[in-house]
């Protein structure tokens, strides 16, 4: 890849970014940046969800960890299926009924004041690390493509990185990334189809050689049996669903963008066609994987020991200038999509239940807004400086890892909110809250001695969920036929 067309293409794709931001910014207030003042099209936010939810993560792991774990992902994402219906059938219209800016509103008006901080300050840690980790991946490539020509430093290019997010978010907030991240999927979708296409090409395979091909390869085994594995069916389904109802249905990131439709009724519709469209494009990037291998095995390229360094590896120095530059569009947009996103989400969560700016004037809203607006934008700097220093495993899995011990807590409070009415001790709940997760490291820990040789994988997120639930139970009393119970 050559560093004057990376730096035209990041110059060009930043400009038409911050050019939509001042176009939509327009008159823009805090209920904007919060709500996109309710009138969003379903549509447009289905399409940007997309961006959003795989993020670079999925544009550079998932096709590179076919060569270790198959298409086993792919179970994970069927489980996505039942948890996107949940979400829809049962949070979206409460959500919608409560009239909620922060859907942790909910866990305040249901248990008290201390299960509202917890819950809040749970979504704080999980999307903060979670987003960092996306970034990081993004902020990677950027150096390799770019910087590290330049003789910019990773620590200066990120901070270049998310400047350049602060920029077109600052104003704007949800009703900018609704149309941003609309644009970005649409780079992230064009890229995954472009390089299947393209490789295709460098390996002479027809349309219906490229489907062998992936059908007949042994990394495209998509079920697994064993109990005692990991990769096991039942595993990865359950925790398929219930890691889509944590990191979509209970996340404020996810969540604000479906608040922002006009009624519940097209949020609902938003929800079916993003399901649908989801699960192809995962479908897309596990066959991307196959053939970035056939294609290393073909040309004798030796296969790089961090499997998330494979496709970035082929797309800039082996595969040609055009899937150098479809690769470099795919990756800023896919990453863009999911950090911006969140950037505005984590200002919105803290800005409405830790500042409760909801009861200010404007001028005020709007001068804490952009205080922790700032503020956020250098934590995530912070932390994908400290990840870049800890982490020796493939990205996707750190993810997961993340997701399973901080979303833990906030599927046990919802899950015990929603299906019993037994009022809690509110100052208990911070503690088990924080006990949970601390139990289930041990006990993922000690599983093979403990249990029979059996291994965790992503269901360490139902046994953080449990864990959490049973504490709240013992800390809940029955409810007095008299006594009014929250909904």
């Amino acid at each position: 890849m050559n560093t004057t067309v990376a730096l035209v293409i990041l110059i060009a794709y930043f400009g038409m970014l911050i050019a939509v931001s001042f176009y939509t910014a327009r008159g823009a207030d805090t209920n904007t940046f919060f709500t996109a003042n309710r009138q969003s099209p379903w549509w447009l936010v289905a399409f940007g969800m997309i961006g959003t939810s795989l993020s670079g993560v999925t544009f550079i792991s998932v096709p590179g960890a076919v060569g270790k774990i198959g298409f086993s992902y792919f179970q994970v994402v069927l489980g996505y299926i039942v948890g996107y219906l949940v979400i829809g059938t049962v949070l979206m219209p409460l959500y919608y009924r409560m009239n909620l800016i922060s859907i942790y509103g909910y866990l305040e008006k249901r248990f008290g004041f201390w299960s509202y901080k917890t819950g809040a300050g749970f979504f704080l840690l999980a999307r903060t690390v979670g987003s960092a980790v996306r970034l990081y991946v993004a902020a990677g490539v950027l150096q390799l493509a770019l910087f590290n020509a330049l003789g910019v430093p990773f620590e200066v290019s990120v901070l270049i990185t998310i400047g350049l997010i602060w920029i077109y978010t600052f104003k704007g907030g949800v009703k900018t990334i609704i149309v941003t991240d609309t644009l970005q999927t649409v780079f992230l979708i064009m890229a995954v189809i472009f390089t299947i296409y393209l490789i295709s090409n460098e390996l002479n395979f027809s349309f219906g050689e490229l489907v062998q091909t992936v059908n007949n390869s042994p990394m495209s085994q998509i079920f697994y049996w064993d109990a005692n594995d990991p990769k096991n069916f039942f595993k990865q389904f359950i925790a398929g669903a219930f890691i889509a109802i944590v990191m979509t249905g209970l996340d404020q990131d996810l969540m604000q963008k479906n608040l922002t439709c006009k009624n519940i009724g097209e949020a609902q519709k938003n929800m079916f066609w993003f399901t649908v469209t989801l699960v192809f494009v995962n479908f897309m990037f596990l066959s991307l994987g196959v053939l970035l291998y056939a294609y290393a095995q073909k040309e004798g390229i030796a296969i790089p020991e961090r499997t998330d360094d494979l496709y970035p590896m082929l797309a800039l120095n082996h595969l040609g200038l055009v899937v150098g530059i479809t690769f470099l569009l795919g990756i800023t947009a896919a990453t863009y999509a999911s950090a911006d996103s969140a950037l505005t989400a984590l200002t919105t969560s803290f800005c409405v239940d830790f500042m409760n700016v909801e009861k200010r004037p404007e001028a005020e809203r709007a001068r804490i807004k952009h205080i922790v607006h700032i503020g956020f934008s250098l934590l995530f700097y912070v932390v994908i400086l400290l990840f870049k220093q800890l982490n020796n495993k493939e990205v996707i899995t750190a993810v997961f890892d993340i997701a399973g011990y901080t979303y833990g807590p906030l599927l046990g409070l919802y899950t015990f909110g929603m299906f019993n009415n037994r009022p809690v001790r509110d100052q208990w709940v911070p503690l088990i809250c924080l006990a949970s997760p601390v139990l289930t490291y041990i006990i993922d820990k000690n599983s093979v001695a403990w249990l029979n040789g059996y291994q965790f994988g992503f269901e360490r997120l139902l046994l953080n969920g449990l864990l959490t639930l049973l504490g709240l139970w013992a800390v809940s009393r029955s409810v007095k036929r008299e006594e009014p119970v929250a909904v």
